[in-house]
């Protein structure tokens, strides 16, 4: 009787100066795909543009172990772009996506399978709590997902990250996505399916420092709205009713004034404070409409969303 082939799971590692931990990971990993012999595994590690030995070492894990796979690309692109790499390349019926610095227990991915198996698409890792971050991280973590969700219909998981499994058909409905701002944690509540949260404590980083600051984290949230949808384009609309209801209140207060009080009108300061008004909503606009300017540029220009230079050894020469 013929054996039934076994679903092959992929485990996707995004890596950016990850030297301290790859070796961890790597045990972790090993000790994972070893208990759980009904599943095939692979484990695809994604250099994006390290400047420490990370490359080397996804090399000599490489050469340890075959199940170890490694993308290189041709230089950082960003974290958002080294998975949408990873998963052009993903070869599995599922793919799990999860960060080298092991603050995402690997241990948690069977449970992600059994949901998987009972049917769910889109299997995503929800954080009870996160050790090792500051307060001030975590209220403004937990105040973009609010604000994000108050600028679209579609619904947005509070609270998560990249870790989930994700099944084929989802990996294939993000590889169309191919806009070069991307925002992921947006894109898996925009293509929807079947979804299914599991609740874990994040753990601090076991080794090495975080590759995001605030500067980062900020534009990481300009992206995440600008790029999934056009409300702040509406702020202007928003704007204009109070603004306008604002102005006549003034103009009542300062013909009262004059009648009743003072029988004369201040008007330098009134235009001051008139002019100054404006120019600060003026400003704000033209900043939202230049941000969604310069995706529209930056899309024309139609390149890839990045290059690959190795391939498990193999060198891409970027013939298609």
């Amino acid at each position: 009787m013929e054996q039934e082939k076994k679903k092959l799971v992929t485990i996707l590692v995004p890596a950016y100066n990850e030297q301290e931990v790859l070796h961890l990971l790597y045990d972790r990993l090993e000790k994972l795909m070893n208990e759980n012999t009904n599943y095939d595994f692979e484990v695809l590690l994604v250099n994006d543009g390290s400047k420490d030995k990370t490359f080397e070492i996804m090399q000599e894990l490489r050469e340890k172990d075959k199940r170890f796979c490694y993308l290189n690309l041709s230089r950082n692109f960003g974290k958002e772009t080294a998975m949408i790499a990873g998963l052009d390349y993903c070869k599995g019926d599922a793919v799990v996506i999860i960060d080298a610095d092991l603050q995402d227990p690997p241990e948690l991915i069977p449970e992600m399978i059994k949901y998987w198996e009972e049917g769910y698409d889109d299997v995503y890792a929800k954080r009870k709590s996160r050790e090792g971050e500051t307060w001030l991280k975590k209220f403004t973590s937990k105040m973009y997902y609010r604000v994000l969700q108050g600028f679209t219909r579609i619904e947005i998981q509070k609270d998560t990250g990249d870790f989930r499994l994700l099944d084929k058909r989802c990996v294939n409905a993000l590889k169309k996505m191919r806009e070069t701002q991307r925002c992921s944690k947006s894109m898996f509540s925009w293509i929807g399916y079947k979804k299914k949260e599991v609740l874990y404590d994040r753990d601090p980083r076991i080794a090495g420092k975080t590759k995001w600051n605030y500067k980062k984290l900020i534009d990481l949230a300009i992206d995440g709205i600008t790029s999934f949808t056009t409300s702040p384009l509406r702020i202007s609309t928003y704007l204009a009713i109070p603004t306008f209801g604002a102005l006549v209140i003034y103009f009542i207060y300062v013909i009262c004034k004059m009648i009743l009080i003072t029988h004369k009108i201040d008007a330098y300061q009134a235009i001051i404070l008139l002019i100054l008004f404006f120019s600060g909503i003026q400003i704000l606009l033209f900043g939202i409409i230049g941000e969604y300017l310069g995706r529209i540029f930056n899309e024309s220009k139609n390149r890839p969303l990045y290059l690959v230079d190795e391939y498990n050894g193999e060198k891409e020469t970027n013939e298609n």
